[in-house]
């Protein structure tokens, strides 16, 4: 611990790093009703970057083809030390985050915290709501066993509802007429590109709406 505390010390000694952590961790004031709710946003952010770290670990031994897809996830949790452990948490760190975005907005919605000036909190957060999904459903296809490849299919049929267009849409979502490996390509991409680095800026916005306008009750 002596070490950690040397080069802790020797940062904050050129970056200030105390002041800021007192301001914004641990002496920064909240509102004295804030209860272990209020901790919903924050955690989920917390599941969102433990599903970075994990997936990251994943993608080290991931292949995204058809061919290979199915055995490099097999490889992953029966070869691969706590790979098994790796992949699980990744999986249940998916639905964990979105049952406590759920929740998150649930509380939000119960104490009308979206009331002005904090209307674009709100929709900020339906639009991260609707990309957390959108991530657990791309990611939901890539171990490309049976059960996935029905998951995208039926959920892929979903916009054919749409009037005119609908049918182009599931097309452009599929990459062609069926699920195929161009299917797995694209989502994949999605996955661990794309859509991390929109929600990564949807959620900046969304902090720093919050830093500006403070949250509903006085401190």
């Amino acid at each position: 611990m002596s070490v950690i505390r040397r080069i802790y010390g020797w940062i904050d000694n050129r970056f200030d790093v105390t002041p800021e952590l007192e301001k914004n961790v641990t002496k920064k004031w909240v509102p004295r009703t804030l209860s272990w709710a209020g901790c919903f946003g924050g955690l989920a952010f917390f599941t969102f970057l433990v599903q970075v770290f994990t997936g990251m670990l994943l993608l080290m031994y991931y292949k995204p083809h058809p061919e290979s897809a199915w055995d490099s996830v097999t490889f992953i949790k029966s070869n691969v030390t706590m790979g098994w452990l790796v992949q699980r948490i990744h999986a249940v760190a998916a639905n964990l985050m979105i049952a406590l975005v759920l929740m998150h907005m649930a509380r939000i919605a119960y104490y009308k915290i979206y009331r002005t000036p904090r209307e674009l909190h709100w929709v900020s957060g339906v639009l991260l709501l609707l990309l957390t999904t959108m991530m657990a459903f791309t990611g939901y296809l890539l171990p490309w066993t049976q059960l996935s490849y029905w998951g995208a299919k039926v959920g892929t049929e979903i916009p054919s509802a749409i009037p005119i267009i609908g049918t182009d849409v599931v097309e452009w979502v599929r990459r062609g007429k069926a699920i195929s490996g161009e299917t797995l390509g694209f989502f994949f991409s999605l996955h661990i590109w794309i859509l991390p680095a929109i929600m990564s800026a949807f959620m900046g916005m969304h902090f720093v709406m919050i830093r500006r306008t403070g949250i509903s009750k006085p401190l």
